[in-house]
This record gives structure tokens, C-alpha cells and sequence, in this order.
């Protein structure tokens, strides 16, 4: 089954989502130097990537009875956002619910 999920978020602090970017990747006992290396420079760069390194589909679904994940992607990107725009309604008016 495929469960789809579509997120808009603000980034109210830049610092303190970076430090935690940052500390997630220090905590990562499996992760190889070199790629340590990359990610401290990404989050460092780019709150989205900053975003995407503590962003983990598992735990909206770890805890669900009679489920277990298979496989996930994600990612994050900056987007411009407007509220009153056609293209971010969530649900048609056909859509069921």
C-alpha cells in the first residue's frame, strides 16, 4: 500500500532547526566519515536539507498496529507558499474523503 503525505512547514528558527540537524548527524554511529562530512556541509548550506535529516517517515507509521515499513523516500525543498492559491487545495471537490 502507498500512503502519501504532503507537508508545507515555515521555518521559524534557522539556528536551532541546523543545531539539530547537526547533532542527529553526530549521533549517527553508522554513518561513514566522509559522508558526515557531506551532510554537515548540506545542513549547513540548506535548511532543507537541514529539514530533511530530521524528518523520518518511520515515525509516522513505527507505531501503527499491523504495519511495518518497506521502503520510504522523501525530501524536502523550498517552495514559495500562498494559502489562497488554487494549487494548494488539498482536496478537489470531486475528491472523497
Amino acid at each position: 500500500m502507498r500512503l502519501q503525505a504532503e507537508l508545507v512547514v515555515q521555518i521559524t528558527d534557522t539556528g536551532q532547526l541546523r543545531s539539530a540537524a547537526l547533532g542527529r548527524i553526530a549521533e549517527e554511529e553508522h554513518m561513514p566519515d566522509d559522508e558526515r562530512t557531506h551532510a554537515r556541509d548540506a545542513v549547513q548550506r540548506d535548511e532543507a536539507e537541514a529539514l530533511a535529516y530530521l524528518v523520518d517517515p518511520f515515525d509516522l507509521v513505527g507505531e501503527v498496529p499491523g504495519v511495518e515499513l518497506v521502503q520510504a523516500s522523501w525530501s524536502s525543498a523550498h517552495t514559495d507558499y500562498d494559502p489562497d492559491a488554487e494549487e494548494w487545495e488539498l482536496y478537489e471537490e470531486d475528491d472523497e474523503r
